[in-house]
């Protein structure tokens, strides 16, 4: 069984995410242990990761707490415990600039993927 932290990624990845980017936030913020961010070019395609991410999650019995912002497609949250995935239109992620916000959180490898 993948851990929550690599089918967050792989979800992301299968619905063609891009620039997914795994902050570890363990010491930095008591909100999660990782936020996985990524973008997509249309509400559409950020629905559709999403969607995907809390799918694989409850396949593979892991609580999705809570989903935010799926109507608008704009900046979705998919709160899964101690993994946060925030899927944002391309628009909105450079707007917001999370990796900015949290610059003091490292990043993570997943599996074969290395993440800035």
């Amino acid at each position: 069984m993948p851990t929550l932290l690599e089918l967050t990624f792989n979800a992301a990845d299968d619905k063609r995410a891009e620039d997914i980017v795994v902050l570890n936030m363990e010491g930095v913020s008591l909100i999660a242990d990782q936020f996985v961010i990524c973008h997509a070019n249309s509400e559409r395609q950020v629905q559709a990761i999403a969607r995907e991410i809390a799918d694989k999650a409850s396949e593979e019995n892991y609580e999705v707490k809570r989903i935010e912002g799926l109507d608008a497609g704009r900046w979705v949250l998919v709160d899964l415990g101690d993994v946060v995935a925030h899927v944002f239109h391309k628009e909105e992620r450079g707007f917001y600039n999370l990796e900015k916000l949290w610059g003091d959180a490292p990043t993570i490898e997943v599996g074969d993927n290395t993440v800035q």
